[in-house]
């Protein structure tokens, strides 16, 4: 169910986009991203940094196409939250003794150092990677294949990438000695 609410957005960005245009599925997109950051809000009073940090980048990017009327700033949108990702996963491991997805998946499963510290390095790349792709897509193709790619796309690149994480840490998962 999380994983529909964290899409809300991007569906209603879609379904906006197929029934009017490029500007009305924008100003769609800041407002569910507004609702939904309001939501989790009021459900755990508190924010969850990924709504914040999409809302904040939407919020000026779909705001200069609102503005501009030139859907070139919602299209850089994706990559840019990626990108920034992949800054964030190399940040916090300048500033710490464990990698941010050791910090986010530690409490589930246990593997190396060694295997975090790939899979942080995984992550980074994916995250560079998947904003070239948007952005060779975005400005190499019709408009409309790339609403359709930013939807599907990017959701099955990384689905695909998720799995083969799955597949790469079932290789190296230890088993906690309180399971045992």
């Amino acid at each position: 169910m999380k994983f529909l609410f964290d899409l809300f957005p991007i569906i209603l960005f879609f379904a906006a986009y197929k029934m009017y245009d490029i500007y009305v599925a924008t100003a769609v997109a800041i407002g569910a991203a507004f609702v939904q950051t309001g939501l989790f809000w009021m459900k755990n009073r508190r924010f969850e940094k990924m709504h914040v940090i999409t809302l904040a980048i939407l919020v000026v990017f779909g705001g200069l196409t609102l503005a501009l009327r030139d859907p070139v700033f919602i299209k850089w949108k994706p990559t840019v939250v990626n990108w920034l990702f992949a800054g964030v996963f190399i940040g916090a491991r300048l500033f710490s003794k464990t990698t941010l997805i050791e910090r986010m998946m530690g409490h589930a499963i246990s593997v190396p150092p060694a295997v975090w510290q790939r899979l942080n390095w995984a992550w980074v790349l994916f995250f560079i990677f998947i904003g070239i792709v948007n952005l060779y897509v975005a400005f190499n193709y019709s408009e409309s294949t790339w609403v359709n790619f930013k939807l599907f796309g990017m959701m099955g690149m990384t689905l695909v990438f998720v799995f083969g994480q799955a597949f790469y840490l079932g290789r190296y998962m230890e088993t906690r000695e309180d399971e045992t």
